[in-house]
């Protein structure tokens, strides 16, 4: 009898902790410190708002794949895994280019998807989603619908674990509509490590190999930025004179761009990078992959006589290199181990870099001349996302980088990324000025992004490079055959009215053709108080 009354008593203290579902996840969340959730919700997400939180923001996107691109700004701008909050099958379906982006660029983000109710599960019900952990694969690095309602709050903890261990990616929780409000035991976040020291012995061969190098180079992925590695990085190329280059399409930059040893962007074609790199006779790609290539190419990957090594914290990565040394861990605490070994012989300084040749302007305005002009006028400290894809290559020239955190652009090469990123990363960082720097095909992916920053009145400044089509299509045709006669169909973009369009949003509108106006014109942008829009016409 009195094995039993324990028992009961037991029993009744559990049942007197236990929450809803709800209050367990929103608990969790607030002790992982993700108070600002991002979504476009729809009925079967509805339970989960009863009794919301004063404490929590909820950052309203209004399209899906516009909702994880600002999550994956935010997340990226305050290293830290960001809640997503999506419909059904519908909801991720719409998402998955952007998933797949903030896969690429290895961001941590938290996506829970809508699920019909369990009870008619069987039914195949209106808006439920058949295979709703398999509908995004493969790129997530988890997912989950969990057998019981009372599991939900363990799954997300589950899910923020995995997301946020290198390399960081999106996880996604479906909940079906009714697990909300069934009760659960709270669950309370734990402290799990995320950093990976490499193999020591391994990196002792990089450093060996480091140390003989009489011309070695260094090649930089967004991981260097990711790890917080710029300055030790900086240092590291100093003590050997090693040239830096930024790593083929390359979401972050990881290296002051007007730095003497600053050698320039590599592109993603194999014999390319081979010539650029002929002189060097060791190679160590940090944070990169070893090499990310666009189209076919022939020959070695490195150049004849060279060696080539690697430190990433992607396994996956390291397992596909088609040559050389490769560690797996810490960017920033392995090039803190390289210098803390002792310094070996001195190197002579390399070449500078030849400067780009001054834009002049013209009618119509070239994008060498805006972007010269933006660079004149913009604080160093300033953000740049960006998402013009047939301006980068001028825009490696004529807009350098300076500082750590102060560039973000897509790993993936969908588009949809830049603007609504832009909307994420000034929330993250709301001390500092963010331009979003954007083709027009690029905008039109995501422009319902304008809507959220002038509904959270942020003062972005959104560029729009306006060519008047697809011009990176243009510009990659001679590869597959075509010459300057032939037609290229859908490359073409006439009748867009941006500064309509910003308007509408609530947003300021602006447009500048004449290159004698555009320096007022940006400084009046970026001096804005409210989101503000410039339509740059350009040839």
């Amino acid at each position: 009898m009195e094995q039993g009354a324990a028992r009961e008593r037991v029993h009744q203290n559990e049942t007197a902790s236990l929450v809803p579902v709800r209050r367990a996840v929103t608990d969790l969340l607030r002790d992982f410190g993700m108070t600002t959730l991002f979504g476009n919700p729809g009925s079967t997400e509805l339970g989960f708002f009863l009794d919301f939180p004063q404490d929590f923001r909820y950052i309203l996107g209004l399209q899906e794949s516009v909702v994880v691109g600002m999550a994956d700004g935010y997340a990226q701008a305050t290293h830290n895994a960001a809640f997503i909050n999506l419909h059904s099958a519908v909801g991720v379906g719409h998402a998955m280019g952007a998933i797949f982006t903030a896969y690429r660029n290895r961001t941590p983000l938290v996506i829970t998807a809508g699920q019909q109710s369990r009870a008619i599960l069987p039914f195949d019900p209106f808006l439920f989603s058949s295979q709703a952990t398999e509908l995004p694969k493969p790129y997530v690095k988890w997912s989950v619908e969990p057998a019981r309602a009372e599991d939900v709050p363990l799954a997300i903890a589950r899910a923020y674990y995995m997301a946020m261990q290198p390399p960081c990616g999106p996880v996604l929780v479906s909940v079906p509509a009714d697990d909300w409000g069934r009760l659960c035991a709270p669950v309370r976040a734990r402290r799990v490590g995320r950093s990976v020291r490499p193999d020591p012995a391994v990196l002792d061969i990089i450093a060996g190999q480091l140390d003989a190098a009489r011309r070695p180079a260094f090649v930089l992925g967004a991981a260097v930025d990711r790890d917080g590695a710029w300055d030790d990085v900086v240092a590291l190329a100093q003590r050997h004179q090693a040239v830096v280059w930024v790593a083929p399409m390359s979401g972050r930059n990881g290296f002051p761009e007007d730095h003497p040893l600053f050698g320039g962007f590599l592109p993603a074609a194999r014999e390319r990078i081979v010539q650029l790199l002929a002189e060097h006779d060791f190679i160590l790609a940090l944070g990169a992959a070893a090499f990310t290539y666009h189209v076919e190419g022939f020959g070695p990957h490195i150049p004849a006589g060279s060696v080539l090594a690697q430190i990433v914290d992607d396994p996956n990565t390291v397992a596909w290199a088609p040559e050389g040394t490769a560690a797996v861990g810490s960017v920033r605490e392995s090039v803190q181990d390289l210098l803390a070994r002792a310094q070996s012989a001195p190197r002579k300084a390399p070449a500078p870099r030849a400067p780009a040749p001054r834009a002049e302007p013209s009618v119509p305005m070239s994008v060498a001349y805006a972007l010269q002009t933006l660079a004149e006028v913009r604080s160093a400290d300033s953000i740049i996302v960006e998402e013009a894809p047939s301006a980068r290559p001028v825009m490696q020239r004529y807009l350098p980088i300076l500082q750590s955190e102060t560039f973000y652009t897509m790993c993936s090469g969908g588009l949809g990324f830049g603007l609504p990123a832009a909307v994420g990363v000034a929330l993250g960082k709301p001390d500092r000025k963010v331009i979003g720097l954007l083709g027009d095909g690029s905008s039109m992916y995501s422009i319902q992004g304008l809507w959220s920053a002038a509904q959270l009145g942020l003062p972005i400044t959104f560029l729009i490079l306006k060519n008047g089509g697809y011009a990176a299509l243009r510009e990659f045709a001679p590869v597959y055959g075509f010459t300057p006669s032939d037609e290229l169909r859908g490359v073409d973009l006439p009748g867009i009215d941006f500064v309509s369009m910003a308007r509408s949003m609530g947003c300021e509108g602006l447009r500048v053709s004449n290159p004698q106006l555009l320096p007022d014109v940006l400084l009046q942008a970026l001096a804005a108080s409210r989101p503000t829009l410039v339509e740059i016409e350009v040839a």
